[in-house]
């Protein structure tokens, strides 16, 4: 039987595992056109005519056949949902005990204390007085996922579904990895695109990647290595598993150098690893599989070349909008395609779109092209408004 793959959106890893040569069916929330086309998918949405929870995912999974699981965001934050489906088959992944380690971040953060894992302060319910006020802090969700529901801290009273997090200024960027519970190998680091207007989103929200991390040959080199030991130190201790993914924001120290601190762990594949399978040509499921099994990649991210820039972005509608009959689909790069007559509202996603370029800027530049693009054929051009 197949290996269901479950989370809020699953087309990505379905491609790479239609092309590692894979077994899959997928569920999750949007089942959009695409994923339709290229693998077995059933969708919350749109063949069950539920909205999005982790619950209505379970309890859709039980009209399925499967032999084991594997799981996207955001399912990490809901270890006890998880293991209601190992009882349906084996779990692909982290196992749900380890989940609740790594996204607690009282454990989270002791372990970076004790591995002097550069890490951004984070305070839990109790210790909102000790929010030092030449800082600015965010407030954030427990179970957070994709920057939502984040923003500046205003002296809300902390509650156990939040914490409070230092703000810090500088390159945001995600690092993927492959660990075998005890050793691991960096896969690859992408620039995060936050809040980007131009593509219709807004505060912490996540839009995209850019890989790679835009940076000069001596710190690119100096940011491998710390990260290295960060992914290596994070394997040991919480004895994670496949791929996973972690989040940083870089600074530069009085030398110049970059200087990492973590802001959050993905103990699953990301959406960044999509990326990596086209620069790279590593098949990020097969990668994950024998991950699990005890192999790692014989790979090294130092001897890869870093050009040219490849990039993702999410396009995020600007107002409800109907999705007409003549919006391009695969055939212009383009992936996660409602169906036509689709009603999105404002702030939801409307498609990823992909550009590459030989710098940076430049393939920044052609992905918002991509997203105008999308704007002009869906009727949601308000550029006046975000000039």
């Amino acid at each position: 039987m197949p290996v269901l793959i479950v989370g809020v959106s699953t087309r990505a890893i379905a491609e790479s595992a239609l092309r590692g040569g894979h077994d899959v069916i997928t569920l999750d929330y949007f089942g959009d056109r695409d994923q339709k086309i290229l693998v077995e998918n059933y969708s919350l949405l749109r063949d069950f005519k539920r909205p999005f929870s982790v619950r209505a995912l379970v309890e859709a999974s039980k009209h399925l056949k499967f032999d084991s699981v594997a799981y996207v965001g955001n399912l990490e934050n809901y270890p006890e949902s998880l293991q209601r489906l190992t009882g349906r088959g084996s779990l692909l992944g982290n196992q749900p005990d380890i989940l609740h380690n790594v996204r607690d971040w009282r454990k989270l953060r002791k372990i970076c204390r004790e591995e002097r894992i550069s890490c951004a302060i984070t305070l839990l319910t109790g210790e909102r007085k000790k929010a030092a006020s030449e800082f600015r802090w965010l407030l954030k969700p427990v179970r957070s996922g994709g920057g939502h529901s984040i923003h500046f801290w205003t002296g809300e009273l902390l509650d156990g579904a939040h914490v409070l997090q230092r703000y810090i200024a500088g390159q945001s960027a995600s690092v993927a990895f492959a660990a075998d519970g005890k050793n691991s190998v960096i896969m690859g680091i992408s620039e995060q695109l936050i809040g980007l207007a131009e593509l219709g989103a807004r505060e912490f929200i996540w839009c995209g990647n850019i890989l790679p991390l835009g940076l000069d040959p001596t710190n690119r080199s100096a940011l491998l290595e710390i990260v290295e030991t960060m992914a290596a130190q994070l394997t040991r201790r919480f004895g994670l598993r496949g791929v996973n993914g972690f989040d940083i924001v870089v600074m530069n120290d009085a030398d110049d150098c970059p200087r990492p601190f973590m802001v959050e762990v993905n103990p699953r594949y990301t959406a960044s690893m999509e990326l990596m399978e086209r620069a790279y040509g590593l098949n990020v499921f097969s990668v994950h599989l024998e991950a699990l099994a005890g192999t790692l990649p014989k790979f090294s991210l130092a001897q890869q070349n870093t050009g040219p820039y490849l990039g993702k972005g999410i396009v995020f509608a600007r107002q409800a909008l109907t999705v007409p009959e003549t919006m391009g689909g695969v055939q212009t790069g383009r992936r996660d395609i409602p169906f036509p007559g689709d009603r999105i509202e404002a702030g939801h996603p409307v498609c990823t779109v992909f550009a590459e370029g030989e710098g940076r800027d430049s393939c920044l530049n052609k992905l918002l092209a991509g997203a105008r693009a999308v704007r002009r054929e869906i009727g949601d051009e308000m550029e006046e408004q975000f000039g």
